[in-house]
């Protein structure tokens, strides 16, 4: 399943390959490893209008869908740019999705004057209790660990559980009873935090679809991220199969050599296929939408797992080397896998809806 890309889309992709190659992010990325602050990407996802890509044109956004924020995250993964659009756009989806009335928060956050990012412990561990409800406010209490872009967030869009269900809300970063904390990360590109709330006060959302939508858009951003990347390691193994000589001739002619370079290539187009479901699915069919991110995120996160250490394979010797960028893509498999959940709650949500759609047509047959 494939989509030709409009000459919108297209021309978004080609704006965003080339507003990142302007910035030395592999370099940054070495750097962050060393202890130098993590590259700020923000003023050139704003300079390109990514904070925006969900937002309506009534509050200065674009107004566009979730397909092309995967084609942003694509060119992001590719580069290992951390522009914290994963945190941010799942947040403003929530608060596109519910109207929220605040139309000034909602245009500063679709100008980049302002950032958000998205808590969910349930796709990152620990966990949120709405205490209360109070005049459309919820009293929110507890925390969650390695919450993607929270560190540096001026708002913060907190999905809680009430006992029976779940519900989300909008609040101040700086709050009182609001701590957000960065923590170290093995990938030196990843900005992730713990947020504490203690008796916080946020305003509720009214959303017409379970909150768990921002859950899955994150997860399918993840995805489109990693297929970027994995066709980075793809695009480097090749450019080094070609030049590198082995025996008078070059080490991609030998069959050991190209089949692994072709299963790198099928992983990575499954995954992207997916992304295109997904993107097909968004604001059409929430369960379809579920089905497909979830699915995206297990295989684009299985392709990255895959491509990264093939490429360090067959680099050699320098691969493993300290010098060497493929080490970069490979700490960013490592850390992807586990974020929002981590791809084995994925696998787990994709399960549960084949599990329900089987139950659902069985029922419906007696």
């Amino acid at each position: 399943m494939y989509l030709e890309l409009s000459d919108e889309q297209q021309f978004l992709v080609e704006a965003a390959a080339g507003a990142l190659a302007r910035k030395d992010t592999l370099g940054a990325a070495r750097e962050a490893l060393d202890g130098a602050p993590r590259a700020d990407l923000w003023p050139l996802a704003c300079e390109a209008g990514w904070p925006g890509l969900l937002s309506s044109e009534e509050v200065d956004g674009t107004e566009l869908g979730a397909y092309e924020a995967m084609l942003v995250l694509e060119a992001c993964g590719a580069r290992l740019a951390d522009a914290r659009m994963l945190g941010h756009l799942p947040a403003v989806a929530l608060l596109e999705l519910a109207c929220f009335d605040d139309l000034e928060l909602r245009r500063r956050l679709a100008t980049g004057e302002a950032r958000a990012a998205l808590v969910d412990p349930a796709g990152v561990g620990g966990g949120v209790t709405a205490l209360a409800v109070v005049s459309g406010e919820l009293v929110l209490d507890g925390s969650a660990d390695y919450v993607i872009d929270a560190d540096g967030a001026d708002v913060l869009v907190v999905v809680a559980s009430t006992g029976e269900g779940e519900v989300a809300a909008v609040i101040d970063a700086g709050a009182p009873g609001v701590v957000v904390e960065a923590q170290p990360c093995y990938d030196g590109t990843r900005a992730l935090a713990k947020v504490r709330l203690d008796g916080v006060k946020g305003r509720a959302l009214e959303l017409d679809d379970d909150p768990r939508v921002g859950r899955e858009l994150q997860r399918v951003l993840l995805a489109a991220e990693s297929v970027g990347a994995g066709e980075a390691c793809l695009t480097m193994a090749r450019d080094y199969a070609v030049d590198r000589q082995a025996f008078g001739r070059s080490i991609g002619s030998y069959q050991a050599i190209k089949h692994k370079l072709v299963e790198v290539l099928r992983r990575v187009e499954n995954g992207r296929s997916l992304l295109v479901a997904a993107g097909r699915a968004w604001g059409a069919d929430a369960e379809e939408f579920s089905l497909s991110a979830n699915a995206a995120r297990v295989i684009a996160t299985d392709a990255l797992d895959f491509a990264a250490p093939e490429n360090i394979f067959i680099h050699g010797g320098i691969g493993a080397t300290w010098e060497h960028d493929a080490q970069l893509y490979y700490r960013r498999a490592e850390v992807s896998r586990r974020l929002a959940g981590g791809a084995s709650a994925a696998a787990d949500a994709v399960a549960a809806a084949l599990l329900a759609g089987e139950l659902k047509r069985r029922l419906e047959a007696v």
